[in-house]
This record gives structure tokens, C-alpha cells and sequence, in this order.
């Protein structure tokens, strides 16, 4: 057939449709076999009346010759003959196939003989062509029987090697069922098969007629050639130049077909479509390279899919440094913005949804961060209960990581603003920190230590306790760039587990919208005022040491 569907569709046709299948290609080889059969067998007749008649063809010496009726009769047994043998051999395998019943090892086997079982049946049916003929004909001498034997003898050696690149072709359904969860292996009808039936029919057939006529002249078998044009050497020139044309073609559609499928799947693989597959329906190098191609696109795609589970997990930027770096404990120092965020009365929430409303709740809140981060070149470092990491400066160096993740705190807490009916406090450090792998020899996990990451996890617990919603160290914003311009400073503070007063700033836009600095400044000593008391000596001493 022309075209052969997706191995993947195969198991999904149902037999009507393998019906229609196999009545195809059964004749589209029929009616190839009787083509080249009555082609071949008006070549070997002409080729054999010049021959006996010295290189010229008149009207009684071709259709008025009284044997012409017989060569006519036994080229009509010939091809009936292989018709009917033909369609007798692949008869089990069609019925198997149109059955949709699971192949075994002998049913493989025997569609991937089809080709050679229809060269037996070939060769068979010239056989019968060449008895019908020499018991019915007429005034038959041995030297015209030995002619009419080699000549017949010649002309089924080339319908044999055409009808074995037809009936490749016409199996080929058959083949990509039977090689479909069982592909080949190993080398059955090899490439090589198909270069010599080209040999055979461009070449050997045509060269050895020349030599039987000359060597039948020489020993005075045949006549001389009359005229000045030996017609008999002229007609096989010319049967083999177009026998040849002829099998050339067959033989690379059967090559070519494969690869050229085989350059449409890697265009597909190559831009990321880790589906494609190609069709397995030749026993030659080729289904070797076909199956081969599948096998490694599967892997292809199960190392994809492990690389892209890998990535959910850990963040498409460590997955890629764990991948170039290999395992082992890799880590530097490094200077790093760090975002912290977290839920305000999670505990709360939780009791107030059930679990699956409570999923979807951070399923969403952590899809917001994750893309927050992502767009200012950031990655979430981990996601722990209902709060976020993440880390700007590393794995990956970045211009300004204190400006993005200063960038990203004030976006964040818009974007949380307009999507989620919940509080948050967000907390923005910078600093030096430890960026690299930490746990076992056999299980370890890329994160950042050191004092900004402690730092900013005190800034958000103290975002959560009062109105601004995202407050910034006073390290990050003096280290940012032109970010730095878009935060106040509302104080100084002594945090819990911290000796030095740290500066905190929130973004201009959140102080405008919720009101006066003073106010904001008194919602955020709320928390002290009940630890310290109202006096305001003590007080100050709680924020300034």
C-alpha cells in the first residue's frame, strides 16, 4: 500500500476496516503480477521468435505463427497460476489479520515470508507455463524447447524478483501488525536481497539471453542474424534498460519510504514531540533502524517525563544544575536575595474548609508565588506548609537579586491582593548565604542557609501581625538598584534571635494606600506594645536596643 497508518493506530482498527485493508492490497499485488507477467511474457515472445528466426519479425513469424495461440495459453496458465497459488499462500494471514487476533511467533514468521513464499509461487507458475507449452505446441524440435525452456527460464527469474518487491510492499499492513509489540530483531530479508533482484533484472537476465543467443549461434542452434541490425541483441538491450528502470524504482520507494518517514519523526522529536513513532513493517536493516528509532525515542521520552517530574519538584533551575553538575555535594557562598511568605491563620483555615478546599486554596496561593518568582528570574527554593521560599541570585547569578526579590515582594503581594480572599505577611533579606546541596550522601536537596533567609522569615511573621503586608530589610533595599526607590522606611527593630536593630521598609504604594507612615508605623509596634507595655522608655528600648 502507498501509505501506512501510526503503529499506534493499529491495535484500534476493527475488522471491517482491516477488511477493506486486505482486499487492497491484495489487488494492488494482483494486479501488479498480472502486469508484469504479460509484460514479460510479450518480451520472452517476441525475444524468442527473433531468435529462432535470425533476428527478424514478420506478421507470420508473430501473431500469424501457429504456436502464437499456445504462448498466448500459457501465459494465461502462468498467471493464473501464480494468482491462484498466490492468493492460496497469504490467504491464513489475511484471514489472521482481518481477525485482529494477537500474532504469535509463527504467525510473525509467516507474513515475513510472504515475499519469499510468492517468489516460490513465481517461479512455480512459469514452470506451468513452460509444460502447457511444450505439451500442447506443435512441431516442437529440441533446439526450440531448450529456447523456449531457457527463455521462459529467464523471464520467471525476473518476474520472480519483481513480485518480490510487490509483495513486500502489498504486506506491509500485515507487517506493522505482526511487528508491532514483537519488532525485529535481526536482519530477515536483508537490503542486500533487494540490490540483487535489481542485479538480476537489469543485468543478469538480460546479459545471459545475449550470451544464450550467441552461445546458440556459435553451436548452430539458432541461425545467423539476415539483416544488418541484430534486433534479438537490440530487444533484450531494451527490455533490460526498462526491467531495470523498473526495479530500480521499487527498490528505493521500499528504501526510501522508511526514511523518509523516519526524517518526519525526528523533525517531530527534535521540536519536543516525544510521541512520534514510526511504522515497523520491514524484516531488513531497515525495521532494525525502524524498531531502533522507536526504542530510543521511548527512552527519549521517559527520560523527559522523569526531567520534567525532577523540575516540579525541585524547580526547572536546580533540576538543570543537577543535571550538568551530577551528584555530590556541590555548594558555594554567595550573595543572594531571599523572599519569604507566608500564610496568616492557616491553622484557622484549615479548620474552617475541608482538606480538598484547603488544597486548592495553597494549590492556588503557590501557584501565584511560582510565577511571581519566575518572571523576576527567581525559583521557589520550597514550599513548607502553607509558606514559600525563594531564592534570586542563585543557583543562577543575576544582575540584581536584591532588586528582584524586592520586585517580586511588591508584585506579589498585588497579585495575592486581587486572587485570594486570605492575609499573608511577605519578608525580603539579602545577604550572604550558603547555596549548594545539603543532607546525605544518598539523598540531598539544593536550598540556601545563612542569616537573610532567617531574617526574612522574621519580617514576614512581623508582616503578619500588622496592615502593611510585605516589609523589606533595610540590606536588600540599600543593595538594590533602582527597585530601592519604590520602598520607605518605616523603622528599626530588634528581632526575635537577632542582636543588631534591623531596618524595615514596605512598598511606597502599600504605605499611600493604607494610610499615614505613623499609623502604620504604630499598627506595626502593636504586637511590642503587648509584650513591653504602653510605657514608652521601654518601648523604645524593645526597637532600638
Amino acid at each position: 500500500m502507498s501509505t501506512v497508518p501510526s503503529p499506534r493506530g493499529w491495535a484500534r482498527i476493527g475488522p471491517p476496516i482491516r477488511s477493506k485493508i486486505a482486499l487492497h492490497a491484495t489487488v494492488t499485488a494482483m494486479t501488479a503480477v498480472i502486469a508484469s507477467n504479460a509484460v514479460i511474457g510479450v518480451e520472452t515472445f517476441l525475444l524468442v521468435q527473433l531468435a529462432f528466426n535470425g533476428g527478424q519479425l514478420t506478421f507470420d513469424e508473430t501473431l500469424g505463427a501457429p504456436n502464437f495461440p499456445v504462448v498466448v495459453g500459457a501465459i494465461v496458465v502462468g498467471i493464473l497460476t501464480n494468482l491462484i497459488l498466490g492468493l492460496f499462500a497469504v490467504r491464513p494471514q489475511l484471514r489472521w489479520f482481518i481477525s485482529c487476533e494477537p500474532a504469535d511467533h509463527a504467525r510473525r514468521r509467516s507474513v515475513q515470508r510472504i515475499p519469499i513464499v510468492q517468489v516460490v509461487v513465481t517461479a512455480t507458475a512459469w514452470s506451468a507455463a513452460v509444460l502447457f507449452y511444450v505439451l500442447i505446441a506443435d512441431q516442437l524440435t529440441t533446439a526450440t524447447v531448450a529456447g523456449v525452456a531457457v527463455a521462459f527460464a529467464l523471464a520467471g527469474s525476473s518476474s520472480a524478483c519483481l513480485t518480490y518487491l510487490f509483495a513486500e510492499r502489498a504486506a506491509r499492513p500485515l507487517a506493522v501488525v505482526v511487528l508491532e509489540d514483537f519488532p525485529t530483531n535481526h536482519v530477515m530479508n536483508g537490503v542486500r536481497v533487494r540490490m540483487l533482484a535489481v542485479w538480476a533484472v537489469s543485468s543478469a537476465v538480460p546479459m545471459v539471453g545475449l550470451l544464450t543467443v550467441n552461445a546458440g549461434r556459435w553451436t548452430g542452434l539458432l541461425p545467423d542474424v539476415h539483416g544488418a541490425v541484430d534486433w534479438t541483441t537490440v530487444i533484450l538491450t531494451l527490455v533490460g534498460l526498462a526491467s531495470g528502470a523498473r526495479v530500480i524504482a521499487l527498490v528505493g520507494q521500499a528504501i526510501t519510504d522508511p526514511l523518509t518517514e523516519m526524517r518526519r519523526a525526528v523533525h517531530r522529536v527534535d521540536h519536543g514531540d516525544y510521541r512520534a513513532r514510526v511504522p515497523v513493517y520491514d524484516s531488513s536493516e531497515l525495521g532494525v533502524l525502524q524498531h531502533g528509532f522507536n526504542q530510543m525515542v521511548e527512552g527519549l521520552a521517559e527520560r523527559d517525563r522523569m526531567r520534567e517530574i525532577f523540575a516540579r519538584h525541585v524547580g526547572d533551575t536546580v533540576a538543570d544544575l543537577a543535571i550538568s553538575d551530577g551528584v555530590g555535594m556541590h555548594g558555594t557562598n554567595t550573595r543572594v536575595g531571599v523572599l519569604f511568605v507566608d500564610i496568616v491563620g492557616s491553622t484557622a483555615l484549615a479548620q474552617q474548609r475541608s482538606p480538598d478546599d484547603t488544597a486548592a486554596l495553597l494549590n492556588a496561593f503557590f501557584s501565584i508565588v511560582a510565577d511571581v518568582v519566575d518572571q523576576h528570574s527567581g525559583f521557589v527554593n520550597k514550599f513548607e506548609g502553607d509558606a514559600a521560599l525563594a531564592v534570586f541570585g542563585a543557583p543562577v547569578d543575576i544582575d540584581d537579586p536584591a532588586g528582584a526579590a524586592l520586585g517580586a515582594a511588591r508584585d506579589l503581594a498585588d497579585r495575592l491582593a486581587s486572587s485570594l480572599d486570605i492575609r499573608w505577611g511577605i519578608g525580603v533579606s539579602y545577604g550572604e548565604a550558603f547555596a549548594g546541596n545539603i543532607g546525605a550522601e544518598r539523598r540531598y536537596e539544593y536550598t540556601v542557609i545563612g542569616d537573610p533567609v532567617n531574617e526574612c522569615a522574621r519580617l514576614s511573621d512581623m508582616a503578619k501581625t500588622g496592615r502593611i503586608p510585605a516589609l523589606a530589610s533595610g540590606a536588600a533595599v540599600e543593595s538594590a538598584g533602582e527597585e530601592a526607590e519604590e520602598w520607605k522606611l518605616l523603622g528599626t527593630r530588634i528581632m526575635r534571635g537577632r542582636s543588631e536593630p534591623t531596618a524595615f521598609y514596605a512598598p511606597i504604594q502599600l504605605v499611600e494606600r493604607l494610610g499615614s507612615s505613623t499609623n502604620l508605623i504604630a499598627e506595626l509596634l502593636r504586637p511590642a506594645r503587648r509584650i513591653v507595655g504602653a510605657n514608652p522608655l521601654r518601648l523604645m528600648t524593645f526597637f532600638s536596643g
